[in-house]
């Protein structure tokens, strides 16, 4: 995220604060298909659309997965490509989570 806009980085960064505080901000959304309590948030510029996903059922913590910026059409879903990064990345962190979860119990 740190190539974003400057501009994309506060909203981004606002929302997951806010999503820190235990609250959705507007900007955020459910990304379905992969699982309760993962979010999407979109910001946009007069350059483009970019979008960070996150993760906020895994343990106590939020953790962002993916930040890119969409390249296809606005109204367009999150293309194919950006969803198997988030996905890889999403089976990857819960099994990490669940592991530290065994060794501390």
């Amino acid at each position: 995220m740190k190539l974003f806009p400057a501009g994309v980085q506060d909203d981004i960064g606002y929302a997951l604060f806010v999503a820190q505080l235990g609250e959705l901000s507007p900007k955020a959304k459910p990304l379905h298909g992969l699982g309760s309590g993962v979010m999407e948030i979109a910001a946009n510029d007069e350059r483009g659309t970019y979008r960070a996903v996150y993760a906020v059922s895994i343990g106590d913590s939020i953790y962002v997965i993916h930040a890119f910026q969409k390249k296809s059409k606005a109204g367009i879903a999150t293309p194919k490509s950006e969803i198997e990064v988030v996905q890889k990345r999403l089976k990857r962190l819960r099994s990490e989570v669940k592991n530290v979860e065994k060794k501390s119990s």
